[in-house]
């Protein structure tokens, strides 16, 4: 039988791909009294989609419809699939073994010199994961290359839980121009609210307005959302200047992290 595509990938090379397998599967688990319906929920794709896919499995005699509402996987469409699952065994094989266990490699910043092999004790400070040589900490690792004070060390077999405080975020809804903008909001007050922050993110031009009106230029500008998540979960506390319609999609982002945040009236 042809292939029509699938190729030396196999069942990941393509959505279509991937989808005939999630049929096939689902038929196979059902057989012979099959709901189009359930199958479609159970991928995520519509009936009439179901409909299609199953009209070109039986034109290419991986299923036949003894009758309506009836379907069976042929014995080419079990040799397919068998095929296919051995191919996606190799390829979670692969990823296990040769990407994961790269990934097992991270970075630091080398406090004092370092050599390759040597034992490092971890710590974060000022968002940044740091390597000090020596055992006495909490976490420790295995530095797997040399670096001098202040450079990148790569670091693995880590032990221990990194014990640090994640931060906080002090968010600021700044009303849009029609709704008075920057002059809505008390300058004194974000300027105090900036000096218990390691970080000033503002998201939108009124919040723009507003920080440099409290004599504060914002360390992020653009891709708020995420990177005021990724400060306060490498434990630097924030402070978010957001028009008031952005600021939803930052919180939500936090609320999904398990950041601590607090949002204060912008004209106190």
């Amino acid at each position: 039988m042809a292939e029509h595509g699938d190729g030396e990938s196999g069942v990941l090379r393509s959505k279509r791909s991937a989808t005939r397998y999630q049929i096939l599967v689902g038929i196979a688990e059902r057989q012979p009294a099959v709901s189009q319906r359930e199958i479609a929920d159970d991928i995520g794709i519509t009936a009439q989609a179901v409909s299609d896919y199953l009209q070109g499995l039986i034109e290419e005699g991986y299923v036949r419809s003894p009758g309506r509402g009836r379907y069976e996987v042929t014995k080419e469409g079990v040799d397919w699939l068998i095929t296919r699952t051995d191919e996606l065994r190799e390829f979670v094989a692969h990823v296990s073994e040769d990407v994961i266990g790269q990934v097992e490699i991270e970075t630091a910043l080398a406090t004092a010199p370092i050599s390759e092999g040597e034992t490092v004790s971890l710590s974060m400070r000022d968002g940044v994961l740091r390597a000090t040589p020596g055992a006495a900490g909490s976490t420790t690792a295995v530095a797997v290359t040399d670096a001098d004070p202040e450079r990148d060390v790569g670091i693995t077999d880590f032990e221990g839980v990194l014990d640090y405080d994640l931060g906080r975020v002090t968010a600021v809804s700044v009303p849009r121009v029609q709704d008075g903008g920057s002059a809505a909001v008390d300058a004194a007050s974000t300027a105090d609210h900036a000096a218990d922050a390691d970080l000033v993110a503002t998201a939108g031009t009124e919040a723009l307005a507003a920080a440099r009106a409290a004599g504060l230029e914002p360390d992020v500008r653009f891709g708020t959302p995420q990177a005021v998540g990724e400060a306060a979960a490498r434990g630097l506390d924030v402070l978010l200047l957001a028009v008031a319609d952005e600021l939803s999609t930052h919180l939500d982002r936090l609320r999904d992290g398990n950041i601590n945040y607090e949002v204060v009236d912008p004209a106190e």
